[in-house]
């Protein structure tokens, strides 16, 4: 039948030579090095009178590779390992497991200043930090929006820290935030999986972290958007005192002074709400109800806004919304300039952290390796540089839809692309097959990273 004559003649054998895969993954490993990074992970994990058999910033720069290349186990550094002729001398996964287990608190913290001194000279490269977009435009030159979320990350073992979540699954409750302008990954904090969602101090802990990693010169314009877990009275005490440079946008649980104060609004503080695009969203309303309410106790400068759509069919409603069948949610924000429409559209694009969440679990974040908390904890921080190589890639070397693709589409396409090696010379030169389509994208990214001046 024809519809097997693909495999007519085919055969299988060992013996061939000069071809590499994953040939991708290396433009990985030159940003990182070229970057700076490699050399500040060695510096910031250095311990006095100890000297490894490998470089422990070399080795945990090609754990965040492997991870950022799909692997999922400490084992799969074994992909890179057996291609020398590419990747040089790669550290053995018992290598792997000793460099993990050697990362301290001291050095998680250490490691954490390596990667802001890095981001910032990445940041100049970019030349002009990607604006954040919400409904169509661009939210302004120059503001960085950080997005702060919790997730369940699933353990199928007995693992240290692994405990019954309030979603009636059993792992961890890790708290991150991510840079809406640029996708990449903060900061992270490893937890328990039965900590608090609205845990005030694990929030503080990792803004706090995330607000060091924005280079100093783009600080001066940050808005912080969460959902209502991050809006407490600790959390909007310490946003307030960071200063005027620093706004808000955190959801709001409707309590009942919130459903009186709904119910007290006219028909007319009603104002139709923007859909994705910008255009006018059939169904949905916005209004202020900052003047109804009794907010003693929060920030003088705190503004509450509420929502209410027409449900979808079969969606749950409270008690308070089958009496009129609108469903209700609110956000409050320090911005005090604006239209409401603007604003709630701009708090709405606090979703995409959930795309965020979702690229981060496909690059590392999804299976922690092992039992113990500290090195899944530096497992943790190792995923995030995962997480970073990927967004500095795409920022700095790539155009059109590898550009915005999400890690899955970039390992098939980039990182695990095949080609032939060749000596010459005593220069190496990998050729890439003229069949694949994006070849040409893959030698361009090749070029650009080679050009970023090497690091002082």
């Amino acid at each position: 039948m024809q519809i097997t004559q693909w495999s007519k003649g085919l055969s299988v054998e060992v013996g061939g030579g000069g071809v590499v895969s994953h040939v991708g993954a290396a433009l990985l490993r030159l940003l990182a090095d070229r970057s700076g990074l490699t050399q500040a992970l060695s510096a910031s994990v250095a311990r006095r009178g100890f000297v490894p058999g490998r470089d422990r910033g070399r080795v945990l720069v090609d754990l965040a590779v492997m991870i950022a290349d799909g692997g999922e186990a400490i084992a799969d550094i074994d992909v890179l390992r057996h291609q020398g002729e590419v990747f040089g001398v790669v550290a053995s996964p018992a290598t792997c497991w000793r460099a993990l287990d050697e990362v301290s608190d001291v050095q998680v913290r250490r490691i954490s200043r390596a990667r802001a001194k890095v981001r910032a000279r990445v940041w100049a490269l970019f030349g002009q930090v990607p604006a954040a977009c919400a409904a169509g435009r661009s939210l302004g030159d120059g503001l960085v929006v950080l997005d702060v979320d919790s997730t369940i990350v699933l353990a199928h073992s007995d693992k240290d820290g692994a405990a019954a979540t309030y979603k009636h699954t059993y792992g961890f409750h890790p708290i991150l935030v991510t840079c809406d302008n640029t996708g990449e990954l903060l900061a992270i904090r490893l937890r328990p999986g039965n900590a608090g969602a609205n845990t005030a101090a694990d929030h503080l802990d990792v803004l706090g972290e995330a607000f060091t990693q924005v280079p100093a010169a783009h600080r001066r314009n940050l808005l912080v958007r969460g959902d209502s877990a991050a809006a407490t009275h600790t959390v909007l005490d310490w946003l307030t005192v960071q200063g005027r440079n620093v706004e808000y946008s955190l959801g709001w649980s409707i309590g009942e002074a919130g459903r009186a104060a709904i119910s007290a609004l006219p028909t007319a503080a009603w104002s139709p709400a923007l859909s994705a695009d910008g255009g006018i969203r059939d169904g949905a309303q916005v209004a202020e109800l900052t003047g109804l309410l009794t907010l003693a106790g929060w920030p003088p400068d705190m503004r509450v806004i509420v929502r209410r759509e027409r449900p979808h069919p079969g969606a749950q409603l409270s008690l308070f919304e089958e009496r009129d069948g609108w469903r209700y949610t609110a956000f409050v924000t320090n911005t005090t300039v604006g239209a409401l429409q603007w604003l709630e559209a701009r708090h709405r694009a606090h979703a995409r952290v959930e795309d965020r969440i979702r690229c981060a679990k496909d690059t590392g974040l999804g299976r922690l390796p092992s039992r113990e908390f500290a090195i899944n904890t530096a497992w943790c921080q190792i995923a995030a540089i995962a997480n970073d190589l990927i967004a500095w890639l795409q920022a700095i070397a790539l155009d059109g839809d590898l550009a915005k693709a999400e890690p899955k589409r970039l390992r098939y396409r980039l990182l695990h692309t095949a080609a032939r090696l060749v000596h010459r010379q005593h220069r190496r030169r990998l050729r890439i097959p003229s069949t694949w389509p994006w070849a040409d994208q893959i030698t361009a990214a090749f070029t650009r990273i080679a050009a970023i001046p090497a690091p002082g």
